[in-house]
């Protein structure tokens, strides 16, 4: 077993770890971003990109279980800016530089939904940053499919249970990307903040066909 000095040091060691990946940006999506105007979806305050964009999020209030992790980890909370769901702004079509989020996307039961809709209002990128599976305590369960995935949305599928309702590889978010008619421009595996997910940008310029 270790000693309770020991864990107590390691513990300690973890949360400044976190601190110091906290203050540091990515160099990958600033690249796309930098110098644009947009919103992040969910922001936190210990998973920080330091873009110029309004934090959307569900709950305006700080006692949320998210908001009580964010003073656990960063001993303060992002400020919400727009209380509005994710897959459901009110924002006009075009009226943004870009759509951004980071570990978001996977706690929609309906993530193409949330994609069509961050297209819908981006007029130039859609930014997502997603945890791996791999890399996840998800490692276990195997990638949602493109099906299912269709499936869900043709039904609507909605639910207000909060979860990871779907779980990706890179190959897989970029096989579904493909599949509803929503261009890649670029992606980075491992992402270049954590390291526990990956980052995929997609050309929000071109509007989707029909889903399949």
């Amino acid at each position: 077993m270790v000693a309770a000095g020991r864990l107590e040091l390691l513990v300690s060691r973890y949360y400044i770890w976190r601190a110091l990946l906290a203050r540091r940006g990515s160099p990958f999506v600033t690249s796309y971003l930098e110098g644009l105007k947009g919103i992040e979806i969910g922001a936190s305050a210990h998973n920080k990109y330091y873009l110029d964009a309004q934090n959307v999020d569900r709950w305006a209030g700080t006692d949320t279980p998210y908001k009580k992790e964010e003073r656990r980890l960063a001993l303060h909370s992002a400020k919400v800016d727009v209380v509005a769901p994710g897959d459901d702004l009110p924002f006009a079509d075009d009226s943004l530089d870009f759509v951004f989020s980071s570990h978001v996307l996977e706690h929609f039961p309906d993530p193409i939904r949330a994609l069509l809709e961050w297209q819908r209002v981006a007029r130039r990128y859609v930014v997502a940053v997603v945890p791996h599976r791999d890399r996840t305590f998800d490692r276990d369960r195997p990638p949602s499919t493109v099906e299912e995935l269709v499936e869900r949305h043709r039904t609507g599928f909605r639910s207000e249970e909060d979860r990871h309702w779907s779980v990706w590889t890179r190959e897989s978010f970029v096989e579904m990307c493909e599949a509803i008619g929503m261009p890649v421009l670029d992606s980075l595996d491992p992402d270049d903040k954590v390291g526990n997910g990956f980052a995929v940008v997609l050309d929000a310029t071109v509007r989707p066909g029909t889903i399949p």
